[in-house]
């Protein structure tokens, strides 16, 4: 006998109406419902619903009602989301493999991609967010454009009635935040929206030390102030701001059903956030026959704006279902690089220069995905094809001039005063199957993608590139006895070039450095293994895994030297291996208490190119995630701490972080409640790094203070 499979967690809140007609009645009347019928009886039953759900192919997190979402951020959701890191500055990792991809409702947007990505995180608010899905080996039907997905699938309420939840809360240094939600649902249409208002703020610390080697092959110092007379040049910057921003948003969505088997769904959202850091860098650079010292002062303005809209029409019935989906994203994006130069030693005039980068990125996407039941006898399944086709267009523009003080006149810089487009057009097909047979699950993929990158100037293509491949995917699962089962999942996958490494162009970052790119790159191509195994007892669930990932073509720093000014530029040519083993343990002591760990070790070897050379290095790294809840009538109590290990790096090494969250809500009456969010308790998002190439030696931190306490309120009105 086949042992039984596990069941599928409810949706939250799920609530099953059952109408009781009687049998005589329900097979002697007609479908529609008159006014003379008598009454209707109605029994309600709901449902608890489980916070995570494995399924095949993904693992869903419910964060409905976290409190630490109710008047956080999508960072603050995504940083207390098991299997998940999330470093203060916003990089993001899933079990260690820092090549993700971040959709919204299962869709990629402008937002989400490039630079602008950790922003939008930031400053998006954590309350619009009803589930996480985390992805780490995705099934052909996504695109996952390299690694692993996070899939942020926002709160849309169907459920007849109208409601509302008005949010705010404050924390010191004037930072607050305040949010409006509400839906309704009347028979065939329902309508969900917010409106969001949100000042922020963050302090930054940075430093960076760069010795320089000799071209004449003189050895560098052992850091900066070196004045040892052996050649050696040396830089150091180090800087303080705090960063306050003005962020605003409005999303609006609309549900309407046409038929028994037809529904239309639109929704459209508009963020907008600006600031005006006041950034002192204090810089001092020289040799040993010389030192410069001077302050460059910065004010901005910096601003970002994006908008997005979809509309998708959807049929289902008789086993089968199509949905087609249009989707247009924007996100256009100023940074303002004026800056002044005062000097302290020697004593010069102060220097000015204006400078900006204008940033616009446009992503239009078609996609078309059906699916049919199918099988017979013990065999049961699903098929499952769609296209997706994606055109993104990206346009930077970069200007740099100084400035003559006594006349005002600027003279542009033609090194970095430049503008160009990257046009990146995709088009992809797969194809999918779902199969069950006795104990054995599968989903098997394939998806064949070709990618066209146009790179060239305001008047000209300078290149073109054309790739293809097919990506096979691979998910088993065999059920063991009781709730248990092994898994085994595979996947391969191109990762295209970010756009701004592509630009052909020398870009100003700051007295430091220099980012050049390289509109030769090409895509990189990954592959990820995964086997392990899952089991759930009466209060306890858990998995052990182990999974080894390759990356060829990787995308790596090329680093050279500009009259002691750090150039950054990219290349293909580097390998990647990482290999590791995971673990999650999810423990219910108690109804009123939920206890959870997670956490991986992994060894990883990079070989990156170097001047003539190819260096090959490998270091062992990994992280550990842990989470409580506590529920004690009116008061609830959820603490999350995470801490990530050192890690290699193309040439260099990563310090260790750690972060310690905890939040208190208290029910102060049936619909209002009282929020004590608490970030970073231990201040430990400081990340210490350290590179060496053949000409020069870096070593630095960034720091990120994310320590905070808010307090808010959330009201429900219904």
């Amino acid at each position: 006998m086949a042992a039984p499979r596990r069941t599928r967690a409810m949706r939250p809140g799920t609530t099953f109406s059952v109408i009781l007609f009687g049998l005589p009645t329900l097979f002697s009347l007609p479908k529609q419902a008159h006014a003379e019928d008598p009454p209707i009886a109605t029994v309600t039953v709901t449902a608890r619903k489980e916070p995570v759900v494995r399924k095949l192919d993904k693992t869903v997190h419910d964060v409905a009602a976290m409190p630490r979402a109710a008047n956080g951020t999508a960072q603050d959701v995504l940083q207390s989301t098991p299997e998940v890191s999330v470093t203060a500055d916003g990089r993001i990792a899933v079990k260690g493999n820092d090549q993700v991809t971040v959709l919204v409702d299962g869709k990629p947007t402008a937002t989400m991609s490039g630079e602008e990505r950790a922003v939008a995180l930031q400053t998006m608010s954590g309350a619009d967010i009803a589930s996480v899905e985390v992805i780490t080996n995705p099934s052909a039907a996504y695109q996952a454009n390299g690694g692993a997905i996070v899939n942020i699938v926002l709160k849309r309420n169907r459920r007849p009635g109208a409601r509302a939840q008005v949010r705010a809360s404050a924390a010191d240094r004037g930072l607050w935040n305040a949010g409006w939600s509400g839906d309704m649902a009347r028979k065939d249409v329902s309508v969900h929206g917010s409106l969001a208002y949100r000042r922020d703020g963050t302090q930054k610390w940075r430093r960076s030390a760069v010795d320089w080697h000799d071209p004449s092959g003189h050895a560098a110092g052992d850091g900066a102030g070196d004045e040892g007379g052996d050649g050696t040049r040396y830089s150091l910057q180090t800087s303080g701001v705090f960063v306050r921003r003005i962020v605003r948003s409005a999303a609006l969505g609309i549900d309407y059903t046409l038929s028994d088997t037809d529904s239309v769904s639109f929704s459209a959202r508009h963020n907008s956030r600006r600031s005006r850091p006041l950034l002192d860098t204090l810089n001092v650079a020289g040799s040993g026959t010389g030192e410069t010292v001077y302050h460059r002062i910065s004010e901005g303005p910096n601003e970002q704006s994006d908008d997005s809209a979809s509309l998708a029409w959807t049929r289902q019935g008789g086993g089968k279902a199509l949905k087609a989906t249009v989707q247009r994203s924007r996100t256009t994006g100023l940074l303002d690089k004026s800056y002044r130069d005062v000097f302290v030693a020697p004593a010069y005039p102060t220097a000015y220069s204006h400078g900006a980068t204008r940033s616009a990125r446009r992503l239009d996407q078609a996609t078309l995905d059906w699916s049919r039941l199918a099988g017979s006898g013990a065999v049961h399944g699903q098929w499952g094809m769609g296209a997706d086709l994606q055109d993104e267009v990206n346009d930077l523009h970069n200007y740099q001039a100084s400035i003559d003080a006594s006349t005002g006149m600027e003279t542009p810089d033609p090194d970095t005063t430049n503008g160009y487009k990257v046009k990146t057009t995709l088009a992809a097909a797969y194809l999918t199957n779902r199969l069950r047979y006795g104990q054995w699950e599968a989903l098997l993929g394939g998806r064949f993608e070709r990618m066209e990158l146009q790179v060239g100037s305001a008047q000209t293509t300078l290149r073109t590139g054309h790739w293809q491949a097919f990506n096979p995917s691979l998910h088993l699962e065999y059920a063991l006895a009781g709730n248990a089962a092994l898994t085994l999942s595979y996947r391969r996958s191109l990762q295209r070039p970010d756009p701004r490494d592509l630009n052909p162009f020398t870009t100003y970052v700051d007295a430091q450095n220099l980012s050049r790119g390289n509109p030769d790159l090409g895509p990189q191509r990954l592959a990820s293994w995964e086997i392990g195994t899952t089991a759930t007892a009466a209060q306890l669930s858990g998995s052990l895994g182990a999974f080894h990932r390759t990356s060829r073509a990787t995308v790596v720093d090329a680093r050279s030297n500009a009259g002691d000014v750090l150039v950054t530029s990219k290349q293909n040519g580097g390998l990647a291996r990482s290999t590791g083993i995971t673990g999650s343990l999810d423990w219910t002591p108690a109804a009123a208490l939920r206890l959870g760990v997670d956490g991986s070790v992994y060894r990883i070897a990079l070989s990156t190119p170097d001047a003539a050379a190819l260096v090959r290095q490998h270091g062992a790294s990994g992280y550990l995630n842990f989470r409580a809840a506590y529920s004690a009538g009116q008061d609830h109590v959820s603490l999350d701490a995470h801490v990530q290990a050192p890690a290699i790096t193309p040439l260099g090494r990563n310090g260790s972080t750690s972060n310690v969250n905890l939040t208190w809500k208290r029910a102060l009456t049936g619909s209002l409640d009282l929020t004590v969010n608490a970030s970073d308790l231990f201040d430990g998002s400081k990340r210490t790094y350290r590179t060496g190439t053949a000409t020069f030696r870096q070593a630095g931190f960034d720091h990120f203070v994310a320590r905070r306490v808010y307090l808010g309120f959330v009201q429900k009105i219904e």
